[in-house]
This record gives structure tokens, C-alpha cells and sequence, in this order.
């Protein structure tokens, strides 16, 4: 009995091994980027069992893709999978946006705008916020619109921003009828001459 129950155990052992030992695939630029804007990207390190780190730091720091940067930024700055480091994380998520992804330039903005890790900077922040706006993210122009409703920022940015919320096509209802409030409220920031005449540009009449 115990040299039968010894075999079933030798037998089942490489298959219980192979399922620990599960190779993980590496993420595609597309894979990531899809994560990084719903915010998953940090849980799906965590759950692949912390066993890419080499090829993510590989991919962000010796092929610099932008996205694998953005991705190594988090993981120090938040501690996910290595040791925190608030200095390189920060080097990292610069060195996304400087190449022009459009996420790290939204996220170094908001932290800005928010004084997360460094002192606050509203101007700077805006203008960050405003290119990842110019590039198409939609989160970037949504925050954007809130400040310029509220009178803050440079007014002869106003329009532009306005003609962005009326070209904006969004992929969920709640954020098209965020737009919709922002872009009212942005209206009346705006002269009626100028609002009709940045409206009419962006129907394209």
C-alpha cells in the first residue's frame, strides 16, 4: 500500500511542478497600455507571481518602450515587486512622457496637479495635462475641462479645449455626459462670438 500511494505521488509530482513552474508570457505594448488605463497593470505583475521583473526592467530601461517605463515607474514607486524607489520611479515616468506617451504624460500631470511626490505645480501640471489632451486622452481632457470651467488656467486655451470636448468620442456614458456638463460650463468661460465660432470649426460647417 505505502509503495503504491509512493508511485501515485512520484507520478502526479512533475504536473503539480509544471503548473507551479508556469511560464508567463510578457506583455504586448497593446496588452499593456490596455492595462494601464483601466489601472490593472500593477495587480497583474502581482498576480504573474512578481516572475517578469527582469524582462519589464530590460524592456524599460535598455530597449526604453515608453510603456514598459510607465509600467517599471509604478512598480517603484509603489513598491510592487521591488523595493520602493521614489527617485527612479519618477526618472522612469519622466522618461515615458518625454517620449510622448500620452498616459505617462496624464499620470505626470496629475501629480502635479495633486502634489504627489513633489510639490505641487499647478501650471506645469496643466501643461502636461494638456498634451496628453492634445494626443487624444480622454481622462487628460475630462481634467483638463475642469479646471478651465472653474477660470483656471490660460483663457486662450479655452477654445480649443472647448473644440476637443464637442470632437471627443467616448467609450463609456458617463464619461460623455461629464463632457457634455464640462463643455457647458466651458462655454460660459468663453465669449459668445468665440464659443459660436469654436463650435461651428468643430462641427466642421
Amino acid at each position: 500500500m505505502k509503495r503504491t500511494l509512493l508511485t501515485l505521488l512520484m507520478l502526479l509530482a512533475p504536473g503539480a511542478l509544471a503548473q507551479d513552474m508556469r511560464a508567463v508570457e510578457l506583455y504586448s505594448q497593446d496588452q499593456l497600455l490596455n492595462m494601464i488605463r483601466a489601472n490593472t497593470h500593477l495587480m497583474r505583475v502581482k498576480r504573474d507571481d512578481c516572475q517578469l521583473v527582469q524582462d519589464i526592467r530590460a524592456r524599460a530601461d535598455v530597449m526604453k518602450l515608453p510603456a514598459y517605463q510607465m509600467l517599471w515607474a509604478d512598480m517603484q514607486l509603489y513598491g510592487v515587486c521591488v523595493n520602493p524607489d521614489i527617485q527612479t520611479g519618477f526618472d522612469y515616468l519622466r522618461q515615458a512622457a518625454e517620449q510622448g506617451l500620452p498616459d505617462a504624460l496624464e499620470q505626470l500631470g496629475r501629480y502635479y496637479l495633486e502634489g504627489r511626490f513633489v510639490v505641487s505645480d499647478q501650471a506645469h501640471g496643466l501643461r502636461l495635462t494638456r498634451t496628453a489632451a492634445s494626443l487624444g486622452h480622454h481622462r487628460a481632457l475630462l481634467t483638463l475641462a475642469r479646471y478651465y470651467a472653474d477660470g483656471e488656467g490660460s483663457p486662450l486655451d479655452y477654445p480649443e479645449v472647448y473644440r476637443w470636448l464637442h470632437r471627443a468620442v467616448f467609450e463609456t456614458e458617463a464619461e460623455r455626459r461629464e463632457a457634455e456638463t464640462l463643455k457647458n460650463r466651458l462655454a460660459q468661460q468663453l465669449p459668445p462670438s468665440v464659443r459660436e465660432q469654436t463650435r461651428q470649426a468643430a462641427l466642421g460647417r
